[in-house]
């Protein structure tokens, strides 16, 4: 999608049912609140606190879920709108002080042109399995972004379903073992209900999504490990729970976070870009 184009040019397709009835069971709110999804939180935090501008500035974050990120932000003194298709996350988010929020869709961004500072894709290209569709996302990231404006997106890494898989024990199950080898050969995860793990979702190689900022018009700047080996190690809760094994936990993966062998090892990453000045 170029700079000139606007919104109301085509239509996207409407949120999967199944995604829509996966996050409306409301597990989203505590996933990175609890446990091993801690150090998924922190790490965001800590990247995105070195990526952004200095406040106030105005932020969009788009398919921001209960607003668990918005939440922070807000608190740090960024005007934030959170934007996000799921009607449970609208009523959690909008409780939330200093979070303006509406309806809407990544591919079609209920946004002026060029009014934010920031805008934050932390979970929508997750659940975009066509490439046009994750393009498309990132190019409404840069209409709404303001010339030199940053735009961050997470992406769920390719192998972080096998990784996941060993270390659940999931992988030794021969149904699972088989659609975790199928993600890996396209990247596409298909849910069946007799097994609702995850909804339909895309899980990205690290080194193509460059290639899909550069093709949405943004300039890639830099790309982060989330989590690093850490999310994969038994005792990494317990760690997480004691304050000074955490933040030895936190620099460690801080150390790695953009080491290229090891992105594919982190279980998200974050890529960042911006519009051209």
């Amino acid at each position: 999608m170029t700079q000139s184009q606007t919104a109301t040019e085509s239509q996207p397709p409407a949120l999967r049912s199944e995604i829509l009835a996966y996050y409306e069971r409301g597990e989203e709110d505590a996933r990175l609140k609890q446990g091993a999804g801690r150090l998924e939180f922190w790490r965001t935090q800590e990247v995105l606190r070195r990526l952004l501008p200095e406040t106030p500035a105005r932020v969009l974050d788009v398919g921001g879920g209960s607003g668990v990120h918005a939440e922070w932000l807000a608190g740090d003194g960024y005007e934030v709108e959170l934007v996000d298709p799921v009607p449970l996350h609208l009523e959690q988010s909008a409780r939330l002080p200093g979070v303006s929020v509406r309806p809407g869709d990544a591919r079609e961004l209920p946004a002026e042109d060029a009014v934010y500072d920031v805008v934050l894709l932390l979970g929508p290209l997750y659940h975009l399995p066509e490439r046009d569709d994750r393009v498309r996302a990132l190019g409404e990231a840069l209409r709404a972004v303001k010339p030199g404006g940053l735009v961050v997106a997470a992406t769920i890494n390719r192998f972080a379903c096998l990784h996941d898989g060993l270390q659940l024990g999931h992988y030794f199950m021969p149904a699972r073992r088989a659609r975790t080898d199928a993600v890996l050969a396209d990247g596409r995860h298909v849910p069946v209900p007799e097994d609702p793990l995850f909804t339909t979702a895309y899980f990205a190689d690290p080194a193509e999504v460059p290639g899909e900022f550069t093709d949405a018009g943004l300039v890639c700047e830099g790309q982060y490990g989330v989590e690093g080996v850490a999310w994969l190690m038994g005792g990494v809760e317990e760690w997480l729970d004691d304050p000074e094994r955490r933040e030895t936990v936190l620099a460690a993966t801080r150390r790695i976070e953009s080491e290229p062998s090891l992105l594919g090892v982190s279980g998200h990453l974050l890529t960042a870009g911006r519009r051209r000045p």
